[in-house]
């Protein structure tokens, strides 16, 4: 499989204060990559940059073979990069119908198959927004996503603070797409969930990649050490 996205030293700050300091990070085509973990060690951040929100100040950062690191991030969305951010960021006083709409291009992914990726959606077409559930703004949120019809999908915590059964349904669909071979790069706390649905994971650690492997390779005492479970 050839790489789509590549990032090789990366170093990063807010201002004065440095927050990556040597990620080394690499998804194939087709594959599902986990970024773990343990809290404030650098994986919103590289979220951050990778989608151009956050400048580089060091390493290279190739999407599909192109330098992105100085692209504005409307640029390198375009390029087919989709995030759902942490924080399920719907559009709160778009209804649902509408905050799909204003994602939408051209290509494979069209609302009548997102409504049959998350049904519930499809029940809910007239609501705002903000009168979803927590669940059901995530499922937005995926959906507005593969409504850009990404090359590469970026789940940020995407199960973050919901209910068992939500979850469940999140996980469900991350596993349907995964099915569908789409690239995906995610980022939970849950190893379970995680050991279920990618082929490698990357494990980060005060803004240093640390561990990089196959899932399978990933055994008790190294999640132990660098996770904490």
């Amino acid at each position: 499989m050839s790489a789509l996205l590549e990032l090789e030293q990366v170093t990063a700050a807010y201002g004065p204060v440095q927050a990556l300091f040597g990620i080394d990070l690499s998804l194939a085509e087709g594959e599902v990559l986990a970024l773990m973990g343990r809290n404030g060690m650098g994986k919103t951040t590289t979220v951050r940059t990778i989608m151009r929100m956050l400048p580089l100040n060091g390493g290279a950062l190739r999407f599909g073979g192109r330098d992105i690191a100085r692209l504005p991030p409307h640029r390198a969305a375009r390029l087919g990069l989709g995030l759902v951010p942490e924080g399920r960021r719907c559009f709160q006083p778009l209804t649902v119908a509408e905050n799909l709409a204003v994602a939408a291009r051209p290509g494979d992914w069209t609302e009548a198959r997102i409504l049959d990726l998350f049904p519930r959606l499809g029940e809910r077409m007239g609501q705002t927004a903000r009168t979803l559930s927590g669940g059901e703004q995530q499922m937005l949120a995926i959906a507005r996503a593969l409504l850009t019809n990404p090359r590469l999908l970026i789940l940020d915590e995407a199960t973050e603070g919901l209910a068992p059964v939500v979850r469940a349904e999140i996980w469900a669909a991350i596993r349907a797409l995964k099915g569908q071979g789409i690239s995906i790069l995610v980022i939970d706390k849950s190893l379970k969930e995680l050991r279920a649905v990618a082929d490698r994971a990357e494990i980060v650690e005060r803004g240093r990649t640390v561990w990089s492997d196959r899932m399978a390779r990933l055994d008790d005492d190294t999640a132990h050490r660098y996770l904490g479970v």
